[in-house]
């Protein structure tokens, strides 16, 4: 451990800003900006899209951005989203989600061959929140009627109003619940006017609709939509724009319809429509008054063709020129199949993607893409980030600007198997190329509550001992210790207070710059510890920590490291259970300074030019080794050596 003098890192922050919304038009002039005027466009600029944008902005191409909150397009102003931009959008339910207000415009400018790309990080129904239009085209709920999602104001008299243009995007994930009879919608399209369009979009996996129509008098066309639990088309509100060329499947059983009208007829137009289900469930639905015209429907796998909800004339449903038969099956040559799609499968995988920021929700990253760790990435209190097995995550160089933290109420849930660990390293894996992983929880120090930690300046330490800040199985972690100054630096897992309700076991600390793992108080125990080439300490505690280790490996075959273990100031008499450390360089095994100690049973040192060092002049007798005081001149080769030849994990790699 090294005392700090510098405490406070320049962390960025993300803000969630919160805005009162109107329908007003900007009158801002029009000139270049140079430099960021606001948060919002300082943290866009950044790579992150939280707030309200009222000024116009282009989104770089092929770049991902972290949508960490709400992000409104105020009237007057219009985002541009270049072909290949990727929105990975955090795991915040209804909070978090794109909204184009009325005199707003978006214009997402996906191609065939790179589509611009909208989902949570796995993609997983009721994710976040989706994207919404507010337009000034005509609706029977009137002008500046209220949207139930947001509470937006949508509608008008201007049935030829643009709200921009939508080509070649796939959007994953959406339908956040807003209460119990509302929620999100993978595209929701309130009052949008015919002057604007929309074509290629895939919607996938949302646990509400596909896309909704709430009135206006925009079409679309080429339309993807899988697994949406609701409905894939739903509208309502006198929508008559027109759909042209759409692809609906379901595998998954217990969504809706493929269609559902409601309310006024104006008679919406469908052509060439095909939807396959594998699991049954009714495909056109019509509620009220609700109808539209259909050409070219093909319907395969439903158990239900047509359902007159409400027993609404059938006549208000035309198909092929006839009114809707619920007899027919609509079974058909499909005019539109999947091969049409090719887009959207052969894009729908992300390979890269970065963490940055800050997370007060819960967030699952998806193992089959690979994490950039570019900057700090941050969970809060609330938030909690969970790692499945096999997930890997690069480190960038970037000394302690980079981390991941957990602060106090936050979780992690790192979710590795023995086949499948997970890796979090700097891609040269060299000592000190970044900062590590902390975590900060509520259990006792005699750092006393709410103590400020040498590395990033967080908060920790309370009163609670169960204390729960997650779980960390099979983690390999290396490159770490980043220099903060000349008398601190990371460590490879810095450990603030954390209690004994965290897990922690089988990790490996491979080449840190500082200590491998470092408790800091508290009352957290660990599980099959490996430890090689830390270059200060493998083993570091202080501040009374009182946990239990069991089965720790240390390896030391580079010369110039500190110790293997080293306990300082108070004696909170934590436990060793299997001990081995071998050095090929010599070197000091364990260190005690002031009054710390420890207790350890079956230990076996070999290599180092001394076992046993009382830095400080403190008793042996603070340290018990295989039920005796602590000795100078013991050899220590009396137990049995840990056996690590079957942690094949403990080595992974990116």
């Amino acid at each position: 451990m090294k005392k700090s003098i510098f405490k406070i890192l320049n962390l960025v922050a993300f803000s969630i800003v919160t805005l009162t919304l109107t329908n007003c038009g900007s009158d801002e002039p029009s000139i270049i900006i140079e430099e960021p005027t606001s948060e919002v466009i300082g943290n866009l600029n950044s790579g992150v899209m939280s707030g309200t944008l009222d000024e116009d902005y282009t989104l770089n191409a092929n770049t991902v951005y972290n949508l960490n909150s709400s992000f409104i397009v105020q009237s007057g102003a219009k985002l541009t989203i270049p072909a290949g931009t990727r929105i990975q959008a955090v795991n915040g339910g209804t909070s978090v989600y794109i909204a184009v207000l009325k005199g707003g415009k978006i214009d997402i400018q996906g191609t065939s061959s790179n589509p611009v790309f909208m989902s949570s990080a796995s993609g997983n129904p009721g994710d976040w929140g989706g994207l919404t239009i507010c337009g000034d085209a005509t609706t029977t709920a009137g002008a500046n009627a209220e949207a139930e999602v947001g509470g937006f104001v949508y509608g008008g008299s201007n049935d030829a109003d643009n709200s921009g243009s939508i080509n070649y995007l796939i959007i994953k994930g959406t339908g956040a619940q807003i209460n119990a009879d509302s929620q999100y919608n993978g595209v929701s399209l309130y009052a949008v006017g015919s002057g604007t369009s929309i074509s290629n979009i895939a919607v996938i996996n949302g646990s509400d609709d596909g896309i909704e129509f709430f009135g206006g008098t925009v079409s679309a066309s080429n339309l993807f939509l899988e697994n949406n639990e609701d409905d894939s088309i739903d509208w309502t509100e006198g929508w008559s724009g027109t759909v042209d060329n759409a692809y609906i499947t379901h595998t998954i059983a217990g969504f809706s319809t493929v269609f559902e009208g409601d309310k006024d007829n104006n008679n919406p137009k469908f052509n060439n429509i095909t939807a396959v289900s594998t699991v049954g469930g009714t495909a056109l639905q019509f509620k009220k008054q609700s109808g539209g015209t259909i050409t070219g429907l093909s319907l395969t796998g439903y158990d239900v063709s047509i359902d007159m909800k409400d027993n609404g004339p059938l006549a208000n449903v035309i198909i092929e020129g006839s009114p809707a038969d619920p007899t027919l099956s609509y079974t058909s040559t499909a005019v539109v199949t999947a091969a049409d799609f090719d887009w959207v499968n052969s894009n729908v995988s992300i390979t890269t993607l970065p963490l940055q920021g800050t997370i007060a929700s819960k967030v699952t990253l998806d193992p089959s893409i690979k994490y950039m760790l570019n900057s700090s990435y941050i969970v809060q209190e609330g938030g909690e980030l969970v790692i499945p097995a096999g997930t890997k995550i690069e480190a960038s160089a970037g000394g302690t600007g980079v981390y991941i933290a957990v602060l106090q109420g936050g979780k992690i849930d790192i979710q590795g198997t023995a086949t499948e660990p997970v890796v979090i390293s700097s891609a040269a894996a060299t000592p000190g190329d970044w900062g590590g992983l902390t975590i900060c929880g509520k259990a006792t120090t005699t750092a006393g509550v709410d103590a400020q930690a040498e590395v990033g300046g967080f908060i920790y330490g309370g009163t609670t001992d169960a204390d729960n800040s997650g779980s960390i199985k099979y983690l390999v972690i290396k490159g770490t210790g980043a220099q903060i100054n000349a008398d601190s630096q990371y460590n490879g897992i810095s450990l603030y207070a954390v209690g004994s309700g965290t897990t922690i076991e089988n990790v490996s600390i491979i080449n840190g710059s500082d200590d491998g793992v470092e408790f800091f108080g508290g009352t957290v125990s660990a599980t099959n510890l490996y430890l090689e080439n830390n270059e200060d300490d493998s083993v570091d505690w202080t501040e009374g920590w009182n946990g239990t280790v069991t089965n720790t490996y240390i390896s030391h075959t580079v010369s110039g490291f500190s110790t293997a273990f080293e306990g300082d100031k108070d004696n909170g008499n934590p436990k060793f259970v299997n001990l081995t450390a071998i050095s090929t360089v010599g070197g000091t095994a364990l260190q005690f300074k002031k009054n710390s100690g420890a207790t350890i049973t079956n230990i076996w040192l070999e290599g180092y030019a001394k076992n046993i060092d009382m830095k400080d002049g403190g008793a042996l007798s603070n340290v018990k080794i295989d039920g005796v005081d602590a000795s100078t001149t013991a050899d220590y080769k009396t137990g049995t050596k840990v056996d690590v030849s079957s942690w094949s994990w403990k080595n992974a790699g990116l």
